[in-house]
């Protein structure tokens, strides 16, 4: 089952059952002091917490490059859970509902935030380092924010498919010679539907309907793994991959490489600081130093797209589209019974 699907219908029965969390006494915090003394106050009072546990579906193989110069700098240990976006948040959910609150931070992709924020799981933060952020990185609620966008691009495999060979639109796919060679993410419906919506819905779900029926796609659970595919040939390109995998993969030496398609898809990898977070200081400490310039320069150069504006990302002159979270867990059941639809159900 995909993960995407668990995602939605783990939020929609707790929809239903109306989940209430038990009421705890907050433990005292700087999370929404703004004092002239804020940062010697907030060093001091994460250093007396000495630690903190994030949950977080972060690239494993990025992890201790981004979280090492934060328990370098501080001396603060992070304590961290790595598993897909649907396990943590239902690890989260789970032992909110339990009254067990072990996590403070949290970093995920934003529509499983978001799902989180409605569970009342996560607590409004103020931070001087919000200032300059890329539009709509920051909500009113303020009880999330965008570290980073993941940016989703097409990649093949350079001894399969010419360069010059590359599709120029959406439209080019329809040719016959791509019968065969296409795949894409099966957990992808805030791409699909962004897309669609970008073409107009009747004209969108028509050239995805024509696509299926024309030259087929194969359907795969995982960017990693189909990043992995297109290496091996087994799938000659992927409509769908965040753009750091293949680039990396083609640094190394894989017959690989990526390009883009308009409008490029990006979904926010966000961050919150639970409501009942043990050491939540610790947490906003981590908080800063993610939005931090520094760390933001750090996450441009593994090819993620930067959350602070004033540092310049890799991919620039591109009509970017950013995944509205909002708007996809209001419809989630529709977004994903139209992507079963029109690709899942008739993949090869």
């Amino acid at each position: 089952m995909h993960s995407f699907k668990l995602t939605r219908r783990l939020f929609l029965l707790l929809a239903t059952l109306a989940l209430a969390l038990p009421a705890v006494a907050q433990v005292p915090s700087l999370l929404n002091y703004d004092g002239p003394d804020r940062s010697q106050k907030l060093l001091a009072a994460a250093n007396s917490e000495g630690t903190l546990t994030v949950y977080t579906a972060f690239r494993p193989q990025d992890m201790q490059a981004v979280f090492g110069p934060f328990e370098k700098k501080y001396g603060i240990k992070i304590k961290s859970w790595r598993s897909g976006k649907s396990n943590v948040l239902q690890r989260t959910l789970n032992e909110a509902s339990g009254n067990r609150h072990a996590v403070d931070a949290i970093l995920i992709p934003s529509t499983e935030l978001e799902m989180l924020r409605r569970e009342k799981i996560l607590q409004p933060v103020k931070s001087p380092y919000q200032k300059g952020l890329i539009a709509g990185a920051l909500p009113a609620h303020a009880e999330w924010v965008t570290v980073m966008l993941n940016v989703v691009v097409q990649a093949y495999n350079t001894n399969l498919i010419k360069k010059e060979e590359l599709p120029k639109t959406y439209q080019d796919l329809l040719d016959p010679k791509w019968k065969g060679k296409l795949g894409i993410e099966a957990d992808i419906d805030e791409w699909y539907s962004t897309i669609v919506s970008d073409m107009g819905e009747e004209k969108g779900t028509k050239f995805f309907n024509t696509l299926m029926e024309r030259n087929g796609m194969s359907v795969r659970l995982g960017m990693s793994l189909l990043t992995n595919l297109v290496v091996a040939g087994e799938v000659p390109m992927t409509l769908t991959t965040y753009i750091d995998l293949p680039e990396k993969a083609k640094q190394k030496g894989s017959p690989i490489d990526w390009f883009s398609l308009e409008p490029v898809v990006a979904q926010g990898f966000n961050m919150g600081i639970a409501r009942r977070a043990p050491h939540p200081n610790a947490a906003l400490l981590f908080y800063d130093y993610m939005l931090s310039s520094d760390t933001q320069k750090l996450l441009k150069s593994l090819y993620y797209y930067p959350a602070n504006a004033s540092v310049q990302p890799a991919l620039t002159g591109l009509r970017i589209k950013i995944v509205d979270p909002v708007y996809t867990v209001d419809n989630a059941v529709k977004l994903t019974k139209a992507f079963e639809d029109v690709v899942s159900k008739r993949a090869r």
